[in-house]
């Protein structure tokens, strides 16, 4: 098939959850959030940075986050989810795609996270190398319905639009 003259658009969807535990520290979108519970994990276990990782590895097709950052790798345990990002940007790029946006959504009964949001637009902008107006971070609960609903576990759903790069003469 002959390449389009116009760069195509791909998208991607990415997913994650993780258990509580009251042995870690919650961190969302590369930011602290105080709470008594942390999300239980290899590395930080960063739900939402999880779940945008694969969005974006999907979208160029190339894999998913346990193929390149596989828990049963050491160097990979307690490590910050935003250089996982930075390494997809970084995989991206070596593949010709451009980031064109995100959007997300956390699932957690507690602890209430919108003033939080910001913070984690622009950590997540930033691990990236995009604008924040390219990142969109929602939250919501579960309205008490299931293991989110009980509060033993937090979840994460991304999207991600990338385009081809423009060749570079």
């Amino acid at each position: 098939m002959a390449k389009s003259a116009i760069p195509l658009g791909r998208t991607g969807i990415g997913y994650d959850v993780h258990q509580f535990s009251p042995t870690r520290k919650l961190i969302l979108g590369g930011v602290r959030v105080p709470s008594k519970v942390g999300l239980l994990g290899h590395s930080d276990a960063d739900v939402l940075s999880h779940a945008i990782c694969d969005a974006l590895l999907g979208a160029a097709a190339l894999g998913d986050i346990g193929t390149h950052f596989p828990d049963t790798e050491k160097k990979y345990k307690n490590r910050s989810s935003l250089l996982l990002l930075q390494s997809v940007r970084t995989l991206l790029r070596k593949a010709g795609y451009t980031i064109v946006n995100v959007d997300s959504m956390l699932i957690l009964q507690a602890p209430k996270v919108s003033p939080f949001v910001p913070a984690m637009r622009r950590k997540i902008a930033s691990a990236l190398g995009i604008h924040t107006s390219q990142v969109s971070v929602k939250a919501t609960t579960n309205e008490f319905i299931g293991f989110i609903g009980r509060g033993e576990g937090c979840a994460a759903l991304a999207t991600a639009v990338i385009m081809q790069a423009p060749k570079r003469k």
